[in-house]
């Protein structure tokens, strides 16, 4: 009953194997997604997973806005000359 609300640490090897999973294209988004929202992660690792994700939205939300206005000024750049 001491334990009761206390969460499991995930070890230093669910880290590591984390880490690893995460080098793996494609993958690292299916196991980010399960993570997140399937449930059977401890709340840690669903809460990064979930800060991951948020970081990947925002990175790719930024890179469409500098494309968008990369493209535009090259295409001006070409339309003057």
């Amino acid at each position: 009953m001491e334990n009761q609300g206390m969460e499991k640490s995930v070890s230093v090897g669910d880290w590591m194997l984390t880490m690893f999973l995460m080098a793996i294209p494609v993958v690292n988004l299916i196991l980010l997604l399960v993570w997140a929202f399937g449930g059977g992660a401890t709340p840690s690792k669903a809460n990064w997973a979930k800060a991951v994700l948020l970081w990947m939205v925002i990175s790719i939300g930024i890179g469409i806005v500098v494309g968008v206005i990369a493209g535009a000024a090259i295409f001006r750049a070409f339309r003057f000359s």
